[in-house]
């Protein structure tokens, strides 16, 4: 992140900070696991338990979303205010299905749009978005 906002990233660490930990603040994480983590979380489903994770508890987490629903000019939109993907999985279709989950989350939640801000020297950032349309 130091990267891509210079010598104003002290000042926005600290927004970014508070902006993570806000209570309207949702994610969705995507998490490695070894192959017998996920076979024992599909073994307690089948037993009537629920798995569900929280965190990337015993996994890798290769990166998230970070989103809000928020009204501007009195338009409900669900905004993203963070998408995060470890470099060893970019370019894989992730951020592309990320957004995609992104936009049925807004329409199933009857938002008006979905909006995000990059910063323009952010320019692999500006590539991807201008390529999902």
């Amino acid at each position: 992140m130091k990267g891509t906002y210079g010598s104003e990233w002290p000042s926005e660490e600290k927004i970014k900070r508070r902006e993570m930990v806000a209570p309207e603040a949702r994610y969705i994480l995507i998490c490695q696991y070894a192959d017998s983590d996920i076979a024992k979380c599909f073994m307690k489903q089948d037993s009537g338990v629920e798995c569900a994770h929280v965190t990337c508890r015993g996994g890798r987490l290769l990166g998230f979303v970070h989103y809000r629903f928020v009204v501007e000019e009195d338009v409900p939109v669900l905004y993203v205010y963070e998408l995060q993907l470890e470099s060893s999985v970019q370019g894989k279709g992730l951020g592309k299905f990320l957004m995609q989950l992104i936009e049925l989350i807004a329409c199933k939640s009857q938002m008006g749009a979905v909006m995000l801000t990059v910063q323009k020297s952010n320019t692999d950032a500006m590539a991807f978005y201008n390529n999902l349309g």
